[in-house]
């Protein structure tokens, strides 16, 4: 599987934020869920946000997958300004731009692997030939060639992730996102994700990955720790 469609050559980078906050009301109270993030990833980074509970990374990872907006400052995705788009242009974005994994996997019990992961090109208006050879790339790619016509219930836990990571991948985004992608995973179907993840991220995919385990964090190249809405420290590790 060849890298993300945004995969040329620039220096422009992925995620840009400045001065990013995001505040909620509760009753009398503000709370700075954000506050005052500045965050910049390249292409091809893999990083891991850490934190304690309530220390924001959650709400970080709802701004940069578009499914939050902030209350100040700016966020620019591939050099557009986030905060500038209407409704329709950020479901667009979340897409054709990201690929989101989740902890709880949120596949349709009803509909097969395949079925799972052409889901992004069906509402990309993909015909249905080009829909179904895409998939079967993919779950190829992520191991599954064989188990294509299987339902999630058929599958064990690591073959569930493993086919949200593929409809993740499925319009070619620009960054993927994942929310404790091994926190319902054994110890070694956890390691066999995060080769995955490792491997994506060599083929060139931009990983951006929210963890509450250190020993997950360190598989990544780069580490943001946050606490009380802000980035406390912002570590880069060689291979």
């Amino acid at each position: 599987m060849s890298a993300p469609a945004d995969a040329a050559a620039t220096a422009e980078p992925v995620i840009e934020m400045r001065d990013v906050r995001r505040e909620y009301r509760m009753g009398e109270a503000t709370i700075n869920a954000l506050d005052g993030v500045d965050l910049t990833v390249d292409r091809g980074e893999l990083v891991a946000i850490m934190g304690p509970s309530g220390s924001g990374k959650s709400t970080m990872l709802n701004v940069l997958g578009c499914l939050d907006t902030p209350t100040g400052g700016t966020y620019r995705l591939r050099g557009h300004d986030v905060g500038a788009l209407g409704d329709d242009a950020l479901a667009e974005i979340r897409n054709t731009d990201i690929g989101f994994v989740f902890q709880e996997f949120n596949l349709l019990p009803r509909m097969s692997a395949l079925q799972n992961v052409e889901l992004p090109l069906l509402y990309g208006n993909v015909p249905a030939a080009e829909r179904g050879r895409r998939a079967e790339e993919l779950l190829e790619m992520v191991g599954l060639a064989d188990r294509a016509g299987h339902r999630p219930d058929q599958l064990s836990g690591g073959q569930r992730q493993r086919v949200a990571i593929a409809r993740s991948l499925a319009s070619g985004p620009a960054i993927l996102l994942a929310d404790e992608p091994t926190g319902n995973l054994d110890t070694v179907t956890s390691e066999e994700i995060l080769d995955l993840f490792a491997e994506l991220n060599r083929r060139g995919n931009t990983v951006v990955l929210v963890t509450h385990d250190m020993e997950i964090a360190l598989r990544a190249r780069r580490v943001v720790y946050m606490r009380d809405g802000r980035i406390e420290k912002d570590s880069k590790y060689e291979d």
